[in-house]
């Protein structure tokens, strides 16, 4: 990664963590992870090796959100992880 946008990085990571936006909408949050992810790749900011774990964190996000919601839809409770 280069170091001189370590804030463009720190600030994808910042929106891996929002799980109340990945909580209230899982599929629109995975989707602006991976655009901004590409974007980051893109823009020569990471490199391949770094888009792959991006994309891999933003689909474990995404199942994350799914395995969190089913399991509120199932026990009845308001999913507040």
């Amino acid at each position: 990664m280069n170091r001189p946008h370590s804030g463009k990085i720190a600030s994808w990571r910042q929106l891996l963590q929002d799980d109340a936006a990945l909580l209230a909408r899982p599929g629109v949050h995975h989707r602006e992870l991976v655009k901004q992810a590409h974007a980051l790749h893109q823009a020569e900011v990471i490199d391949s090796d770094d888009l792959s774990d991006f994309l891999e964190q933003a689909d474990g996000a995404l199942a994350y959100a799914v395995e969190a919601l089913l399991d509120a839809e199932w026990t009845g409770t308001r999913c507040t992880y």
